[in-house]
């Protein structure tokens, strides 16, 4: 087909992008944008915006804790807490081996904190192979050789295990014996309302036993910006300390704190939907029976879904690219192949999709119906 002809199609026929790549991509909402315009605002490098002093007293009352601190990032949250919580620089941290702060914060541990990270392989469900966390365990002891372990970090929901929701027992368990030997807990949250929707249980009682915790207000909460880090007083107040040496100490950041407000009151129940859709997706991609693109739906627990890719001379790169392209016909009034889905590659077998407040229903069912077209030609060409 011609390029001009392909033009004219395209004005005839409007494509739809559903972007599944992550749940940091959506818009704030009117009713949202309204909070953000009425907000009472103040300098908060003084301690004087009401929104922000509203936002950290009710997160510090939603997760147990005494006080709590908003910050742009949930990066600079992770960061600062093992900041504090190591006290000292050369100390180790144990995370696991499929982490976000292993994997996607550029060593910041050991770049600006001076802190080893030594990982732990995850499990599938997101828990540590607990023999190999035993055997890395080095409390504070005389031996002037080794680093001691000065923080231990868990993930919950774990993005790279599929959104898994780490067991409440395990988190329980692992709490109290590290609490035993005097070694902070820290939760990177980003997803945790996610778990407690998931579980049906109050995020306190997952965090029960965490001496910290950071949570992101911009990923399924919907909110523009923003994060919060959530610990006793004494730990907020040396993390307020080194968020300002780290640049992350805003002015009148009522605007965006207020969004984080309206998020925690009015988008956490609907999170449900996000997890529907996610299995919708994962169900119809079972459904279709591809040998080369498969997903585990009994391992589907929240919003992220990992999709299989066993392609010969293609890898997961090719199908997603694939799922982008938008299938000009003018004899075809099929609106999945006026779709184009973006998702996120995570290496050569597998591919991440993220559901989010941004996709309705309509979407879904264009979206599986473009992953349908796709697979299905994929198929009959490996066939």
């Amino acid at each position: 087909m011609s390029l001009y002809k392909r033009q004219e199609i395209s004005k005839k026929r409007q494509t739809k992008v559903i972007d599944l790549r992550s749940d940091t991509v959506t818009q704030p909402d009117l009713p949202m944008r309204q909070a953000m315009f009425d907000a009472e605002v103040g300098d908060d490098g003084y301690g004087e915006d009401p929104t922000v002093n509203l936002l950290e007293e009710k997160t510090a009352k939603l997760f147990g804790k005494e006080a709590a601190v908003f910050l742009p990032s949930g990066l600079m949250g992770n960061l600062i807490a093992m900041m504090v919580h190591a006290k000292q620089r050369g100390g180790e941290v144990i995370v696991g081996s499929k982490s976000h702060i292993l994997l996607w914060e550029q060593g910041g541990a050991s770049q600006i904190a001076g802190l080893q990270l030594r990982e732990v392989r995850n499990m599938a469900d997101g828990t540590f192979d607990m023999a190999e966390f035993l055997e890395k365990l080095r409390p504070e002891g005389p031996d002037p050789h080794e680093p001691y372990t000065t923080l231990v970090c868990v993930e919950n929901t774990h993005n790279y295990c599929g959104g898994t929701i780490l067991p409440i027992e395990w988190i329980d368990q692992l709490g109290k014996f590290v609490k035993e030997r005097n070694i902070p807990l820290h939760m990177d949250g980003a997803r945790v309302f996610n778990a407690s929707v998931g579980l049906g249980i109050p995020v306190e009682r997952i965090a029960r036993h965490c001496d910290s915790v950071s949570f992101c207000l911009s990923k399924g909460l919907g909110a523009p910006v923003g994060s919060i880090l959530t610990g006793n007083k004494s730990f907020i107040e040396k993390a307020r300390r080194a968020r300002k040496v780290l640049g992350g100490s805003m002015r009148q950041s009522g605007i965006v704190a207020a969004a984080g407000l309206y998020a925690l009151d009015h988008c956490v129940d609907r999170l449900a939907d996000d997890h529907r859709n996610a299995k919708k997706i994962a169900s119809a991609i079972k459904e279709i029976g591809s040998p080369c693109v498969t997903v585990d739906l009994d391992a589907l627990e929240t919003n992220i879904l990992l999709v299989n890719v066993n392609l010969s001379g293609m890898n997961a790169g090719d199908l997603s690219s694939k799922l982008l392209q938008v299938d000009y016909d003018d004899d075809d009034d099929d609106r999945s192949r006026l779709t184009a889905v973006r998702i996120v590659q995570i290496n050569d077998t597998s591919l991440r999709m993220v559901l989010h407040k941004d996709i309705t229903d309509e979407d879904v069912d264009l979206a599986i119906g473009k992953i349908k077209y796709v697979v299905g030609k994929i198929d009959a060409h490996n066939g």
